[in-house]
């Protein structure tokens, strides 16, 4: 089972935490983790962009010249792609980027992150922020005395509104709930911050979530036919 030093607020140390074994000790499945932080990124996008069919463009009604006799090559109607103003072929039209990605692959991606950054040391997991009021001095205080430099995922209960509140205006600090965490997020930071009461595996539901899934991946494919 992965260790770490459990730091106090004032950055010293007060002992040593145990991560979950499910979260941050399993191999990294670089393949998973890149297919679900694609289809993350691709979610993001708008899907907005649009230019106008041959049939959208204005005018085009009327034939532009005789058929024959001028010496030209025939033509029907001045929006066709060709012309210039005309309406665009094949060219991009408003849609959803957006991908199915299966539940158990985006669970796997997020271990397999949390697992690849609790490998590099750069899990680093405090008692708790200690913020009874706002102070974003305090926040750059606490991140030097951790070690914690470059980009920094912090993780923040929804209800500490001091913490939040403290961090929030540091450029390179990004601030995730315990619920919003992802893998792409962590894969794009240089550390990832924990109060104690936000490490994924230390509430009772997780851990039983997480043994129920080891268990059905574990069950072989003749019991569950059976079954």
């Amino acid at each position: 089972m992965p260790t770490v030093t459990l730091h106090a607020a004032s950055g010293s140390s007060a002992g040593t935490v145990d991560l979950a074994e499910e979260f941050f000790g399993i191999e990294p499945n670089v393949a998973v983790m890149h297919q679900v932080v694609t289809a993350q990124l691709a979610a993001r996008r708008s899907g907005t962009q649009s230019t106008k069919t041959r049939r959208e463009v204005a005018g085009g009604g009327a034939k532009p010249f005789r058929q024959k006799g001028t010496g030209n090559a025939r033509q029907g109607s001045i929006s066709a792609p060709h012309y210039r103003g005309g309406g665009v072929a094949l060219g991009p039209k408003p849609r959803s980027y957006a991908q199915r990605t299966p539940k158990k692959m985006k669970t796997l991606a997020l271990r397999s992150a949390l697992s690849d950054r609790a490998a590099d040391d750069k899990v680093v997991v405090v008692e708790s922020y200690g913020f009874d009021t706002p102070s974003t001095k305090g926040a750059v205080k606490l991140l030097a005395d951790l070690g914690v430099q470059g980009k920094a995922l912090v993780v923040v209960r929804p209800d500490d509104e001091a913490t939040q509140r403290s961090f929030r205006n540091l450029p390179e600090v990004h601030l995730v709930s315990p619920g919003e965490l992802n893998p792409y997020d962590v894969l794009v930071s240089d550390f990832v911050v924990f109060a104690r009461d936000t490490l994924p595996g230390t509430r009772p539901e997780e851990v039983e979530a997480a043994a129920s899934d080891t268990a059905a991946s574990d069950t072989p494919a003749s019991q569950t036919e059976e079954a």
